[in-house]
């Protein structure tokens, strides 16, 4: 059983809706927008008082896409587990439409195309315990708030988060949610905060009916889990990358209601690209607890 993560009082009074008080019914028309809220943590970079060995840290591969560097399977914590086991992706697995696929759900049978794997390296991340802060307040190592991200209902069904399009995050020119905020902008040219893990957790209802996907473009680092499941992998630090998951591939039962977790880091200057297209109805599911002191 996934364990059950209490709301501390800063957080109810920003989201004070009760889990699953948003569900959207069968009968109920799709809604024009969905807003899904995780949390935003902040680090320094390494070189700084205080720094973060991961952060602005370039892998002994290079800037380059990896994986296997987490597990499976979410952790007893809902969050994923550092293995170290990682390598460089020569080449993606891909399905029969040639989208790019976590190598954890490529199946022959199903016409996949088998990727090519390179050297083995951490992507840049220098220990389990370094890892392990990534996801979780640590006072003195970083600073946390909560952010909200709004997705748009396009005209074939899915609803799209692009940080091209978005008002705010294509004014900023990229995915940087805590300008001027927590430790604030590190200097230098571009002036944005560039380091930060961000943190979701989501559900929905599997609907066996219609082609269910989930689609990541982007970088630094992103990881997604359905059902406690590693689907989506794009480790390391790298340009924008893109992963697919066709959901009607994990086995899950029509009607019922499923996890999906997502976790993001953005490590490494100059860009910070972010763009998440889905036909699920994903509604926030829980908050993790915050600890740390933010403004």
């Amino acid at each position: 059983m996934r364990p059950v993560y209490p709301l501390i009082a800063v957080v109810s009074l920003l989201i004070p809706l009760e889990m699953g008080a948003m569900r959207i019914q069968a009968d109920e028309a799709p809604p024009e927008v969905i807003e899904l809220t995780g949390v935003v943590r902040d680090f320094k970079e390494r070189t700084a008082a205080g720094g973060h060995p991961d952060f602005e840290r370039q892998p002994d591969g290079g800037f380059k896409h990896f994986c296997g560097n987490v597990a499976e399977q979410l952790g007893d914590d809902g969050r994923p587990v550092y293995t170290g086991q990682g390598y460089y992706v020569r080449r993606q697995w891909k399905d029969a439409e040639y989208r790019p696929i976590c190598w954890t759900v490529y199946d022959q049978s199903l016409g996949d195309r088998r990727g090519r794997k390179g050297g083995s390296d951490t992507g840049g991340i220098q220990s389990a315990d370094s890892f392990n802060q990534w996801y979780r307040d640590e006072p003195g190592v970083n600073m946390s708030k909560p952010l909200t991200l709004t997705f748009n209902r396009q005209s074939d069904g899915s609803y799209v988060f692009d940080d091209k399009t978005d008002p705010l995050y294509s004014q900023r020119g990229g995915f940087f949610p805590i300008d001027g905020e927590l430790f604030g902008n590190p200097g230098g040219t571009p002036d944005h905060n560039f380091h930060f893990t961000f943190e979701l957790h989501t559900e929905f209802t599997y609907d066996a009916s219609q082609d269910n996907h989930f689609r990541f473009t982007g970088d630094d680092d992103v990881w997604v889990f359905v059902n406690g499941q590693l689907v989506i992998d794009i480790g390391g630090v790298h340009p924008a990358v893109d992963q697919t998951i066709d959901l009607d591939r994990l086995g899950l039962e029509d009607g019922e209601v499923y996890e999906l977790d997502f976790f993001f880091a953005e490590r490494h200057r100059t860009q910070s690209n972010f763009r998440i297209v889905t036909n699920l109805l994903l509604e926030t599911s829980r908050m993790p607890p915050m600890t740390a002191a933010y403004d």
